[in-house]
C-alpha cells in the first residue's frame, strides 16, 4: 500500500507540475556504508529532493573487496546511456563500473583497475564521472595515498593518509588511457568533481588537511578539463565539516550541493558568476540518511520510468 501511495503522488507530480526544459533533476547517493547500492532522489527545482523507489536501493553492489558502492557518479552521454563508477571498498586500488539506460536495469558490475600500476596505492577513493560532449570523451578522477608519493607531513589526513587525484579517459569504457596525476595542490585533496559552464570548466575538491583543520570545498578553474592550476580559491563553504561537492546547473545558479558529514545531514551553496557564493543549507531539503554522490539531468521519459 505505502508503495501504491507513493506511485500516485509522484505520477500526479509529473502531471501537475512543469519539469525545467523537460528535465528532472536527479540525485544519486548511498546511505550508511555503502552497503545496500544505489540510491536516486529527484527534485523539480533544486533545492527540495524527495526520495524514489521509497528510498530503496536500485543497484546491490557486487564486487570489491567490501563489496560497498559508495560515492556513485553518474553522467549520461550523447546516445542516452548513463555511466556510473563508485567505490567499491576503504582499501580497494580499482573503482566500480556500470551502465544503465533508465537508471533501473544496469549492465554486469565490473571493476576498472585503475591504479594497478602503482605500487603502494592504498586506496581508490570517490571517483567522478565528467563527460565532456566537446571531445565525446569521458574523464574518470579519483583520490589515492601512494606510499611515498607525497611525504609532506603537514599535508595528511586522518591515518596518514596524503591523498592526490589520478584520472583516465575513455570514449567506450572498454579500452582506457594509462593512469596519470590529475590535481596534485600542496594539500591532501579528495572528492574532486567537474562543471563547466560557458568556455570555463570549474573543479571543485575538498581540502582534507588535518592539520590545521581545514575539511572545506574549494575552486579553481581551466580552459579544459584538466591541468587544473593547483592554487585554489578560499572555501566556498562555511564553518562546519564538508565533503562531497557535487555542483548543478539549476536555471541561473550553479549549486553546489555537499556532505555535512559530522552533522548528518546535507548542505548547498550557489552562485552566478562562480566567484560569489551564498549559503543556501537552509533552503535545502534532502531524503534522510543521504550520503555523497552526484546530481544530474534526466528527460521526462527517463524519470516517468523510475516511476513506474
Amino acid at each position: 500500500m505505502k508503495k501504491l501511495i507513493s506511485l500516485f503522488i509522484l505520477m500526479a507530480a509529473i502531471c501537475s507540475c512543469s519539469a525545467p526544459e523537460n528535465n528532472v533533476y536527479m540525485f544519486s547517493y548511498f546511505t550508511e556504508n555503502g552497503q545496500d547500492g544505489l540510491h536516486l532522489a529527484y527534485s523539480y527545482d533544486g533545492l527540495k529532493w524527495e526520495a524514489l523507489n521509497d528510498a530503496e536501493s536500485f543497484l546491490t553492489p557486487a564486487i570489491g573487496k567490501d563489496k560497498l558502492m559508495r560515492d556513485p557518479s553518474i553522467v549520461q552521454d550523447d546516445n542516452g546511456t548513463f555511466h556510473m563508477v563508485w567505490t567499491t571498498g576503504w582499501w580497494d586500488q580499482g573503482i566500480g563500473y556500470a551502465s544503465s539506460k533508465d537508471l533501473v536495469n544496469w549492465s554486469e558490475q565490473k571493476n576498472i583497475p585503475v591504479m594497478d600500476k602503482f605500487p603502494g596505492t592504498e586506496n581508490s577513493w570517490a571517483p567522478e564521472l565528467f563527460y565532456d560532449r566537446a571531445t565525446k570523451t569521458f574523464y574518470i578522477f579519483w583520490s589515492s595515498t601512494v606510499d611515498g608519493a607525497f611525504e609532506d607531513k603537514s599535508t595528511e589526513s586522518e591515518g596518514g593518509l596524503n591523498h592526490r587525484q589520478y584520472y583516465v579517459t575513455t570514449k567506450d569504457f572498454e579500452t582506457f588511457s594509462e593512469t596519470e596525476l590529475y590535481f596534485a595542490p600542496d594539500f591532501c585533496v579528495i572528492d574532486g568533481a567537474v562543471i563547466k559552464k560557458g568556455k570555463e570548466y570549474y573543479l571543485f575538491v575538498k581540502n582534507e588537511n588535518i592539520n590545521p583543520v581545514e575539511k572545506n570545498i574549494r575552486i579553481t578553474s581551466n580552459t579544459k578539463p584538466y591541468d587544473f592550476p593547483t592554487e585554489v580559491s578560499e572555501p566556498i563553504t562555511g564553518d562546519y565539516w564538508a565533503e562531497g561537492p557535487a555542483p548543478l546547473q539549476v536555471g541561473e545558479y550553479v549549486y553546489v550541493y555537499f556532505d555535512k558529514y559530522m552533522e548528518g545531514k546535507y548542505g548547498a551553496v550557489r552562485s552566478k558568476d562562480m566567484k560569489t557564493w551564498e549559503d543556501v543549507s537552509d533552503m535545502v531539503t534532502f531524503p534522510e540518511g543521504i550520503r555523497h554522490g552526484t546530481a544530474f539531468k534526466v528527460p521526462v521519459k527517463v524519470f516517468e520510468g523510475l516511476v513506474r
